[in-house]
């Protein structure tokens, strides 16, 4: 049988784009990726350009993007109406975003440093300081 070379079936597509084969079917399932088209014995055969739209999705996901904000960029790629604004808009609240998320974690790490210092890790646990301090905060 003579297969298009443009094809390629899941197991090729995965392992060309550097995910795992579930990674795919996850991806398809959240329309993330279209529907290929079957062979005539049920593969699936994805366009080549399937690889590319996988790998953007991989490294839109490294930068912090969730799946939906990804959806989002998926569609705005195609839209002829996009401009290059709109894109930097969402970047610009993504980085926001993060910079939100890094204030967060900054105000966990010293909350958690005061309440090591206030423990010297003797003692009973039923006295720590440490879970004193969270039983208060969650009262």
């Amino acid at each position: 049988m003579r297969r298009d070379t443009k094809s390629l079936t899941i197991g090729r597509l995965a392992k060309q784009a550097g995910v795992n084969l579930e990674t795919v079917r996850f991806y398809e399932r959240r329309g993330l990726l279209p529907r290929p088209p079957r062979s005539a014995s049920g593969y699936r055969l994805f366009p080549a350009e399937a690889e590319r739209r996988l790998k953007f999705i991989r490294r839109a996901q490294e930068l912090g993007f969730s799946l939906a904000e990804i959806a989002e960029l998926l569609s705005l790629r195609v839209s002829r109406r996009t401009t290059s604004a709109e894109i930097r808009a969402r970047a610009e609240a993504k980085i926001a975003d993060i910079e939100a998320k890094m204030r967060s974690l900054e105000s966990i790490k010293k909350t958690l440093r005061k309440l090591t210092r206030v423990c010297d890790g003797c003692g009973p646990v039923a006295q720590c300081p440490i879970l004193e301090s969270l039983d208060r905060e969650g009262a």
